[in-house]
């Protein structure tokens, strides 16, 4: 209640569709950089990693060591592109260079992969709280939604960037807090964790084979993944390329760039380590564990049964703050600039803008209620968030690549390139669920090289059709 009470302070700030979005362009690179790794972590991270690494291993923590190289390209060519072009759309310049379909395609990859990942949070958010409240999860996903949907809509970024700030500060604690209640309560002492999990292989990041990479979860795929999926968070996605364009220079910007990659790697970890040390910790005393319990509850049951009181609080506390960055008003901001502007009124008044904004915040909030709601019944939500992230992402990477890499991409290429990525992201997705088929036409890639393979059949197909037709882009 205190952080929406805090974004909706910056209300009477908003007079401007521009300030709504842009927050004035003269936020310091500290909070900038805050907000993006509070919007990195989000619950996904407080919640479903540990639930991950304890019910399988650290393997999908290879995603996040892929973070400093994807960081060091946004630094040296998305940030300066986006900064000079001043538009605060980062799909607004794919019309200049490809037409308007290109535009329209990422913005609804983006808006889908949003719907997606605030359902999660939502969803996990409210499983956290459950045991507290005692409410029917339906219920809280309402109430919760509700929430995270009032202070975007009325303090704008300016109000989620100052949030996100603060919420960074308070979510650090309370995985910090956890590790030292976790190694104080085993029963012969700290070394009886790594003791356990080394039993189990419980710190393995996966297979290096690379022979079966393919088709499972192993430390190449998850490397590849993680990859194209933070140079997709730090080059092109909305959420991040507004945040850039808040900050009051382009060394701010930069510096903000490095505050949330590099901030990410040690609390990434301890995530892990979380799950990990859980798993220790009910091995040997595996009766005061609910039967059929997900591994996504183990954390907020630990927090309810095991934490002191007071702590508990502060702990829950840090996990509220991890969801509250909903990335709703990038949401309406490309729904306003992208969609309304492009498609419907040019021509409008500042009062109208204002009113799209804030009410496409309100129906994109309501969205991803309903999507909560259809999380309920999933096993494991990182499993599922990795992979329609992945889907939904539709290889819109390589197009952007495409573009910045070579002058002589044409629309011709690039539209060629769209259209095979996508055939084959279908094919990825659905053909190992197509029973009539023979076996040599379902895929056998892995879940996680969707969008991998999606990305590189764009780049590579727009090249080779680009050069074979040999006509230039007239724009």
């Amino acid at each position: 209640m205190g952080i929406v009470a805090f974004g909706c302070w910056f209300v009477r700030r908003n007079r401007s569709s521009e300030h709504f979005m842009a927050a004035g362009r003269s936020l310091p690179g500290w909070a900038v950089g805050l907000s993006i790794f509070g919007s990195y972590v989000s619950s996904i991270s407080f919640l479903a990693n540990p639930g991950k690494s304890y019910s399988d291993n650290w393997n999908p923590f290879v995603f996040a060591l892929s973070l400093p190289l994807a960081a060091w390209l946004s630094v040296r060519y998305f940030v300066p592109f986006y900064r000079k072009s001043g538009e605060i759309s980062a799909y607004h310049h794919l019309e200049t260079r490809f037409g308007g379909w290109a535009r329209t395609y990422a913005v609804i990859c983006f808006l889908l992969i949003q719907l997606t990942r605030l359902g999660t949070i939502l969803y996990l958010l409210s499983l956290a709280i459950q045991p507290v409240l005692g409410w029917d999860l339906k219920t809280l996903i309402i109430v919760i939604g509700g929430l995270v949907i009032i202070y975007p809509m009325l303090g704008g970024t300016e109000g989620v960037i100052w949030t996100g700030a603060l919420q960074s500060l308070v979510l650090v604690i309370g995985p910090l807090i956890c590790i030292g209640v976790l190694l104080g309560s085993m029963p012969e002492g700290p070394s009886q964790i790594f003791n356990i999990a080394s039993r189990y292989d419980k710190f393995s990041l996966g297979s290096y084979s690379l022979t079966s990479s393919i088709s499972e979860s192993t430390f190449w795929v998850v490397l590849a993944y993680g990859f194209i999926t933070n140079l997709q968070n730090f080059g092109i996605d909305q959420a991040y390329v507004q945040r850039y364009i808040t900050a009051k220079s382009d060394r701010a910007a930069r510096q903000s760039i490095w505050m949330g990659a590099l901030l990410y790697l040690p609390i990434g970890a301890i995530f892990f380590f979380i799950g990990t040390a859980l798993f220790a910790f009910y091995q040997p005393q595996p009766d005061i564990l609910p039967t059929g319990i997900k591994p996504d509850a183990v954390f907020p049951y630990f927090i309810m049964t095991q934490l002191p009181v007071g702590l508990t609080g502060l702990v829950l506390a840090a996990i509220c703050a991890a969801a509250m960055d909903s990335n709703l008003n990038c949401s309406a901001t490309l729904l306003h600039c992208d969609i309304y502007e492009r498609y419907f009124r040019r021509a409008k008044s500042e009062r109208e803008s204002l009113w799209v904004l804030r009410l496409s915040t309100l129906a994109f909030g309501i969205l991803s209620i309903i999507t909560a709601l259809a999380m309920i019944s999933v096993k494991n939500a990182l499993d599922v968030w990795w992979k329609y992230a992945g889907i939904f992402s539709g290889g819109m990477v390589g197009l952007f690549l495409l573009g910045l890499i070579s002058r002589r991409a044409n629309n011709t290429g690039a539209m060629a390139g769209t259209a095979i990525g996508i055939l084959a992201i279908l094919w990825m997705t659905f053909s190992p669920k197509w029973t009539g088929l023979p076996a040599w036409l379902r895929s056998p890639f892995h879940d996680l090289l969707i969008i991998v393979i999606g990305t590189l059949l764009i780049l590579v197909i727009g090249l080779l059709v680009s050069r074979l037709t040999g006509v230039r882009n007239p724009r």
